[in-house]
């Protein structure tokens, strides 16, 4: 098995077709024809169905796993050279949407400083597509809401942060002053998150704990998306401190609730295989992001487990 034939069939599983494989990767289409063809002759099944263009389920199962060496190939040439030169290379970062809006900044402009040489490239996104896009070998590593659902991942604690209610300042909860009871939050119709994800798991069992159940107005997965209707007007949601940011801060009350577990948020990493040095770099940047206490967002804790004095970024 050639890798130029596990090339050729990702390629085509990236672009759609035999010619937009072979432009992307700068042959021609009748080489992505032939190295396909000679993939599917070791491994004796179709890979592609040559009707559609489409991969079989083979061919999908295939391109999983490619994804995966290829990963590991770009870790270890990042690896040899950072032990004769500088880090450099690519790193492929997932990030929650309301995180990445205050930590992504903080760190592209701390690598520019400190490691120019690390290319980053970072995918918005929610659990559900983060964690499926990391098992496939798409990304190097993500920051995504704990626990990780998926067996093929390991996670770390990053950060907590507190999960408020957040009301429009006209809104009769919002009148209310010091810390609200799950009671009276249950009596309003909330924009949550969809059912099955982390985090709403964690908020219906803390109602279910003080005996009410929460009333969805809205079924969102993704907390980017939430927020959003919240400050368009939609109505109330429970929300990550940090996910509001400061210019809307006198437009909206950030209400405490009693019994609401902390929001955890973690750095998942695929359980097989090491993270490469531009990678470990990466990591040790996001807590130091963390741990800028000076620059913190309101609502923002060190996680228990998370390091208390984070690495000197690079140094491994």
């Amino acid at each position: 098995m050639d890798l130029r034939h596990l090339q050729a069939l990702v390629g085509i599983a990236e672009t759609g077709s035999f010619s937009a494989a072979a432009a992307a990767l700068g042959t021609v289409q009748s080489n992505v024809s032939a190295h396909v063809a000679r993939l599917e002759r070791e491994l004796e099944v179709p890979l592609v169905d040559r009707s559609s263009g489409r991969l079989t389920e083979e061919g999908e199962v295939v391109v999983a796993r490619a994804r995966r060496m290829f990963a590991e190939l770009d870790a270890m040439v990042a690896d040899v050279t950072a032990m004769r030169h500088d880090v450099r290379g690519r790193v492929r970062l997932g990030m929650i949407g309301t995180a990445g809006r205050w930590l992504v900044p903080r760190l592209f402009a701390a690598l520019r400083v400190g490691h120019p040489q690390i290319q980053l490239t970072v995918t918005d996104g929610t659990n559900t597509t983060l964690e499926t896009q990391l098992v496939s070998g798409q990304l190097d590593l993500a920051v995504v809401t704990l626990p990780v659902l998926s067996d093929e991942l390991t996670a770390s604690p990053l950060f907590d942060e507190d999960l408020v209610l957040v009301a429009p300042q006209s809104h009769p909860l919002a009148r209310r002053e010091g810390t609200l009871t799950l009671d009276a939050v249950a009596e309003v119709d909330l924009i949550l998150p969809a059912p099955g994800t982390a985090l709403r798991d964690e908020m219906d069992a803390a109602a279910a704990a003080a005996g009410v159940q929460l009333r969805p107005a809205m079924e969102l997965d993704g907390l980017r998306m939430i927020a959003s209707l919240t400050f368009d007007g939609h109505g109330p949601s429970i929300l990550p401190a940090t996910a509001v940011p400061p210019h809307l801060r006198t437009q909206f009350r950030l209400l405490p609730v009693a019994g609401l577990p902390p929001r955890r948020v973690g750095i998942a990493l695929r359980l097989r295989g090491a993270p490469s040095a531009p990678t470990r770099v990466v990591i040790d940047f996001l807590h130091a992001a963390v741990e800028d206490h000076g620059g913190a967002p309101t609502g923002l804790h060190r996680a228990a487990g998370a390091p208390a004095s984070p690495p000197s970024p690079g140094r491994r």
